[in-house]
């Protein structure tokens, strides 16, 4: 976040699994040196040969101010759906796009430290569409955007369908 940083001590724990809006996270290590969140710029995420169905892609991300880009949804047939991401400013701001918020910590650390500028790490979804089998995700090219942990919801069973009567 332009040398910003979450107090690590008020997240949970690097390589715990969480739960936020009833579904699990893995939360990225820390204290390695290594990043702990991806910035985004264009990384293409391999989801490799277990291909699946999907309802939705959920985050936990936050954004340097308010986010709005498009996230690319690869699937096995060869087809490509652009779906909109969305994700609200990690300082001190309401949720702007239906968020709920995941993680807030007391204070975050630019140059020096700031007690009472709480920071948000936010938890979105975005919709898969496409009944097909997803295969790759393309993360925008907005630096802007940071994701720390990323669930595929598998798609839900198909409803029984219903009779109509008058």
């Amino acid at each position: 976040m332009w040398g910003n940083s979450f107090a690590a001590e008020d997240l949970p724990a690097g390589g715990t699994g969480v739960v936020v809006d009833a579904v699990t996270f893995t939360m990225p290590p820390t204290g390695t040196g290594a990043p702990d969140n991806v910035r985004c710029a264009g990384q293409y995420l391999d989801l490799g040969p277990q291909a699946d169905l999907a309802d939705w892609l959920y985050l936990l991300a936050a954004g340097e101010r308010r986010v709005e880009d498009e996230i690319a949804l690869h699937f096995a047939d060869g087809s490509v759906d652009f779906e909109p991401v969305r994700v609200s400013d990690f300082w001190a701001a309401p949720p702007a796009f239906g968020e709920t918020k995941a993680f807030a910590t007391l204070m975050h650390y630019p140059i020096h430290t700031q007690f009472g500028v709480p920071a948000t790490i936010w938890c979105q979804r975005v919709p898969v569409t496409r009944r097909a089998p997803l295969t790759g995700i393309g993360l925008p090219h907005n630096v802007a955007l940071h994701i720390f942990a990323a669930t595929l919801q598998p798609a839900a069973a198909r409803p029984a369908a219903l009779e109509v009567t008058r």
